[in-house]
């Protein structure tokens, strides 16, 4: 068995050169890819993913091991035993590099800013 077993697709503060990229430092950087299964809400300090079409949002596909796995579950207030009461839920999409779990966000997105295309950076707001 690897030791890498789940694959996740990141799209907010767990990318390269954000926050909380660090929990994915001992994980397998698979590559970039572009869903258009999914729409990017700006939450504020962080965005939130909905499933719905757009025109291709950026995601980085990450391989990751159990622990790590269990880090982002708790990071993105994921409950296994009521996925839809937490912060989020999550999905397995299809990407290039396999089936990646996204992390959807459960809540209202009503007059939040959708990004439909392209990504999302802390680096681009004030």
């Amino acid at each position: 068995m690897t030791r890498h077993c789940h694959r996740v697709a990141v799209y907010g503060t767990l990318k390269h050169s954000e926050p909380n990229h660090h929990i994915l430092a001992s994980s397998d950087f698979l590559g970039t890819c572009s869903l258009s299964s999914i729409v990017l809400y700006d939450l504020g300090p962080y965005p939130g993913a909905k499933l719905g079409r757009s025109g291709g949002v950026l995601v980085e596909v990450y391989a990751v091991d159990p622990r790590t796995f269990t880090r982002l579950d708790q990071l993105e207030g994921y409950n296994a035993r009521a996925p839809k009461s937490g912060l989020y839920d999550r999905v397995l999409l299809d990407t290039p590099y396999g089936d990646a779990w996204v992390y959807v966000y459960n809540h209202d997105v009503s007059g939040c800013l959708a990004t439909r295309s392209g990504g999302w950076s802390t680096r681009a707001r004030c």
